[in-house]
């Protein structure tokens, strides 16, 4: 981002779904921190404790507490509220979950984005909407080159399928109504998120953390899976600017990778014996124990977003697990500290971006 995006958000109408979760709680703050105008329209928090009540955000938006398949009450919220930029991240966002509740995904994923666009297509504040969708959009056929953001979707999973199916929707509401509208509308496939403040079932980190908490020996599965992990505020800062230039250009509406370089790939296991060396403490052992079927492989192709928005991820894989260290070690420290940390490495994010890039 630069000086003159950070003033863009200035006093905008923004809805933002999915902003009790662990990524919409970060864009939510970043947001508030850019004096942007904010309606959250989310279930509640999915785990205690959670990011949104550790960095207090319901003082600092209006906060809706509603369901994305409820359309009367998005449809209320919407019209009273009158946004002119749309950030969808409301989702079942979890793969092993969704090997136990199919139903409740593809609802909440496909029928749920489909209800919001549709609800939107009845007001005429809305001038951007971006969806985050996910990297598993992608058909992964375990290829050891990155993929792109023209390669063939597909999903061999609930979820995976599920968020294929939601960048599907996309362009046929892009193609069938929003062109002709003048809406702008993109989907977002970005890494695999770290970050402080995630507690969420059946991810890494999360994981780590409960057990040195409780002083248990952490059990990782598939050490060697590789995954494009990033810190939340890369993608989050991709999807500043990109709602920036959709403001004023539909050109720029399509799908959009923002993972990290692929000049070094990291496992499970690596990711894990970082986040042990920089919190302090811990070990972990390999678990044997297969759930479901997982993808070996799986890494994002950045050049697009490169080239077209001047957008580079300004955290490398080491010092984006030092930060998310340093969260959860401030954060059980002193659970006080959290809105501080939280508001120090943004700020941080935001000054080094400026510094190079204005």
């Amino acid at each position: 981002m630069t000086s003159t995006d950070v003033t863009f958000y200035r006093n905008k109408r923004i809805f933002l779904t999915g902003h009790t979760g662990f990524m919409g709680s970060w864009l939510t703050k970043l947001l508030t921190m850019l004096d942007a105008d904010i309606c959250g329209y989310s279930l509640d928090p999915p785990t205690q404790p959670n990011m949104y009540n550790a960095i207090a955000l319901r003082e600092s938006i209006h906060h809706v507490r509603g369901d994305i398949r409820d359309k009367e009450l998005l449809e209320r919220t919407l019209s009273e509220f009158k946004p002119e930029i749309v950030f969808h991240l409301a989702a079942q966002p979890i793969v092993l979950e969704s090997y136990e509740k199919p139903v409740e995904t593809f609802d909440t994923n496909v029928t749920g984005t489909v209800n919001l666009l549709n609800e939107i297509r009845k007001i005429n504040s809305v001038k951007v909407i971006i969806v985050v969708t996910s990297d598993k959009s992608y058909r992964n056929n375990e290829w050891v080159y990155p993929y792109r953001e023209n390669d063939v979707l597909g999903g061999n999973d609930p979820y995976s399928a599920s968020k294929s199916c939601q960048d599907i929707v996309i362009d046929s509401f892009r193609n069938s109504y929003f062109n002709d509208l003048g809406i702008a509308i993109s989907s977002i496939r970005a890494g695999n998120v770290i970050g402080g403040g995630d507690w969420g079932k059946y991810r890494l980190i999360p994981d780590i953390v409960r057990g040195i908490v409780n002083k248990e020996v952490i059990k990782i599965r598939n050490p060697d899976f590789v995954r494009p992990w990033q810190h939340v505020l890369e993608p989050i800062s991709g999807m500043l600017i990109l709602a920036n230039k959709m403001y004023n250009d539909m050109k720029f509406s399509g799908p959009w990778n923002f993972g990290p370089d692929n000049i070094n790939d990291f496992s499970v296991r690596e990711l894990t014996e970082r986040f042990l060396e920089y919190y302090g403490k811990g070990s972990y052992i390999i678990e044997d124990k297969k759930i479901f079927r997982e993808s070996m492989y799986l890494q994002l192709d950045n050049s697009k977003a490169k080239k077209l928005l001047n957008w580079y991820p300004k955290l490398g894989f080491e010092e984006a697990v030092r930060w998310s260290a340093e969260w959860y070690r401030r954060y059980y420290d002193d659970p006080k500290e959290a809105k501080k940390v939280t508001e120090c490495q943004i700020m941080k994010y935001l000054e080094d971006d400026i510094n190079e890039r204005s």
